[in-house]
């Protein structure tokens, strides 16, 4: 894959392609938005461009050469993907970094980092990478990936160019979903639509998780907690954290129900029915009260809470919302 065949993030590219042309290429970039909206995929190309032994005009990868097709396969000698393990980066990964792009390129022009999740380097990895930073090689360029660029402390913000990407369009959704979608299926209009909805403008989420499995499984735990049982909790932080934002997506469907009552707005479409029910049953007072504990909660999950603990809370605060709606 190549620029031109990227959907979508046009503004974010036409910067980056006015860079290359006018060889102003920073040290350093920083690729900030949320999830599955394409920022690996553009660094992964601008890396493929800056490197591409046949490069295209208007400026872009050829996406056939050795070079390129090294880079895609992550096997050449001048590229390097880093992210984080168990949730984390840490100085060793950062060390390797260094080390790699402290000698000059070996088969292409450019040494070009990648780090995915750069949000998640720790305390002691952060520090040293910042060193990094201050005194960049020549002939590299690192590009750091963050759903959550205020994450990262100011000291490496500010020794970024920030690029933003944004959400893509339902109709841009579809066509991703659509292109990269497993050839050995048939996806339907229905379930491409229900896929797009369920992905919020990032697709790649779509692609790389099962979003209807993902919402099957809140609302098992929905059921649970709303009938006050407690027969299982999440796995883990990662699991803690999907469960809130899926009850985030139910509260805002209840919500344009509840204000507009245009069906069309929804986000599960497939799930009007349901949620019309609960619409017409609990006040926005109720509402905003619910999402404004569950917000509470969520901006605490990177303190560790205790799984136990939150779930029950959270199990009272959902048993009132099952109840006010009088659904059994």
């Amino acid at each position: 894959m190549a620029f031109k065949d990227i959907i979508g993030q046009k503004k974010a590219i036409n910067i980056l392609l006015g860079t290359v042309a006018r060889n102003r290429i920073p040290s350093a970039y920083l690729f900030a938005g949320e999830s599955g909206i394409g920022k690996k995929l553009t660094a992964i190309n601008l890396a493929k461009t800056l490197n591409c032994l046949k490069p295209k005009t208007p400026i872009d990868c050829c996406d056939e050469c050795t070079s390129c097709k090294k880079i895609d396969s992550q096997t050449h000698t001048d590229f390097l993907m880093a992210a984080p393990e168990k949730g984390e980066i840490r100085v060793d990964e950062i060390r390797m970094i260094e080390e790699v792009i402290s000698l000059a390129p070996y088969e292409g022009k450019r040494k070009a980092v990648i780090v995915d999740d750069a949000e998640t380097m720790n305390p002691s990895a952060a520090n040293a990478f910042l060193k990094t930073l201050e005194e960049p090689p020549p002939q590299s360029i690192i590009i750091l990936i963050s759903a959550s660029p205020d994450r990262l402390p100011e000291t490496i913000r500010s020794r970024c160019s920030r690029i933003n990407f944004s959400p893509l369009a339902p109709e841009q959704c579809k066509e991703v979903i659509r292109a990269i979608d497993n050839q050995d299926t048939e996806i339907t209009d229905s379930q491409l639509s229900t896929l797009s909805r369920l992905s919020m403008g990032r697709p790649g989420l779509a692609i790389s998780s099962d979003l209807i499995e993902e919402r099957d499984w809140f609302f098992n735990l929905f059921g649970e907690m709303s009938g006050g049982r407690n027969k299982e909790t999440w796995a883990d932080k990662e699991e803690m954290e999907l469960w809130f934002n899926k009850a985030f997506m139910l509260l805002r469907d209840i919500t344009v129900l509840k204000i507009t009552g245009k069906s069309d707005m929804l986000i599960n479409t497939d799930l009007e029915d349901r949620f019309a029910e609960m619409s017409k049953a609990i006040e926005m007072k109720d509402i905003i009260d619910i999402y404004g504990k569950l917000s509470f909660l969520k901006g605490y999950l990177g303190f560790n809470l205790n799984k136990s603990i939150t779930w029950n809370y959270v199990t009272i605060i959902m048993q009132n919302l099952k109840l006010k709606n009088g659904v059994t």
